[in-house]
């Protein structure tokens, strides 16, 4: 049997096809709550009214817990013009399939939470009791961390937002305390012509050192900073971009400068557990009658040993007749600028959420994510918490990766 050549027709086209573009299947609309945050000390609200607005206007539903955002001066009339659903009943709020907290989940909380639920909220490690990770792990809850949350850079946005507001807010708090008005030592913090400048201490040169060594330098103090990571040092002088006074931690450097130094500021970090303690009680005896210690990293331990938690309602105490600010939360004291900042921080995340369709989809495909995320599916994926509470750790790639 002879084989046919295959037909040419003179009217077939080969001009090419469109090209068709891979378009996503439209995002489904989330369910966001926000409760009132009744835990201690804390004003700001993770998403402010415009924020809102533009969830509810990309069809994302926000309900609101009656009050929430008082403390950081966004009233209810706010939200509800944002678009935002007002909610008396704290229960009703916890129902939201994705919870966004400004304050760390407490035993009050763990009523109200749902099966498989998402929160994003801050962790508070040194904080944290075992009683509550249980909690979450048993209800199947996938939990991100601000502190933890990485963005595209590498870098800790959030953690970055409330350091530059600590950072600068101390100088402001120190300079209130040397007036005369706070039986201060009545000292302006700075300096002016023909009149030798304040001196400022700071410990630690990561971000709010940085900040407070800037404001300090604006006001015309004089500033030395300790850190004992040569790198930190090097890369504070760089940002401020001129030589600062910069020593290592040591000793008996440290106590020469803190006898004559008006301001002492805490600021060294800790990852794991508690700050390093650096300043000894009898250094502390040393120092001048009327001088400020401001201990930033009190949340952590602080790195004074003089140092003891306040309030925002009382602030202060005198020890050795120096000042001693010691407030955990200082962000919260400027509520609603950290609350703006943690609002620009979130919200692109969860824009983007609803356009993967859910929150598993966005870590699949955005890796740097995955820092933030210290629960999955019930699943403790955060080792340092496992160590702590001796509870099973899961590699969360691995998690992942099996759900696809």
């Amino acid at each position: 049997m002879s084989q046919q050549k295959p037909k040419i027709s003179p009217s077939f086209s080969y001009e090419p096809l469109e090209e068709t573009l891979d378009i996503k299947p439209k995002s489904e609309g989330m369910m966001i709550g926000i409760p009132k945050e009744i835990a201690f000390q804390e004003n700001r609200i993770a998403l402010t009214p415009d924020a809102v607005s533009l969830l509810a206007s990309n069809g994302h539903q926000v309900m609101i817990e009656h009050n929430a955002g008082e403390a950081s001066h966004f009233s209810d009339k706010d939200y509800s013009e944002a678009g935002a659903k007002i909610v008396y009943e704290r229960e009703a709020v916890f129902k939201a399939p994705i919870l966004v907290k400004s304050a760390p989940i407490i035993e009050e909380d763990l009523p109200f939470l749902q099966l498989n639920q998402v929160i994003i909220s801050p962790i508070h490690i040194s904080v944290m009791k075992a009683e509550i990770m249980e909690t979450m792990m048993k209800k199947k809850i996938t939990a991100v961390a601000f502190e933890n949350l990485k963005d595209d850079s590498n870098s800790y946005p959030i953690v970055r937002s409330m350091s530059e507001i600590a950072g600068s807010a101390v100088m402001l708090i120190a300079a209130q305390y040397l007036g005369s008005a706070n039986h201060g030592k009545g000292v302006l913090l700075g300096g002016i012509s023909g009149i030798a400048p304040t001196k400022v201490i700071i410990i630690g040169a990561g971000i709010v050192g940085e900040n407070a060594a800037r404001a300090a330098l604006a006001l015309g103090a004089s500033v030395k900073v300790f850190d004992n990571s040569v790198y930190r040092l090097k890369r504070l002088q760089n940002n401020i971009g001129f030589r600062l006074w910069t020593s290592v931690i040591e000793p008996r450097m440290l106590a020469k400068q803190l006898k004559t130094c008006e301001v002492a500021v805490g600021a060294l970090n800790s990852q794991t557990g508690r700050t390093p303690m650096v300043v000894t009680e009898e250094m502390v005896s040393n120092m001048r009658p009327g001088s400020v210690v401001i201990d930033v990293s009190i949340d952590r331990g602080g790195c004074f040993e003089t140092s003891e938690i306040t309030s925002h309602e009382h602030p202060i105490f005198m020890k050795y007749g120096v000042i001693h600010y010691c407030v955990p939360n200082i962000p919260s004291g400027f509520s609603r600028t950290a609350s703006q900042a943690i609002s620009n921080v979130l919200t692109p995340l969860l824009l983007e959420s609803g356009e993967e369709g859910g929150f598993e989809n966005l870590i699949w495909h955005r890796v740097h994510l995955r820092n933030g995320i210290y629960l999955f599916k019930g699943f403790l994926t955060n080792f340092y918490l496992s160590q702590r509470f001796n509870l099973k750790y899961t590699d969360l790639n691995l998690l992942i990766a099996s759900q696809r």
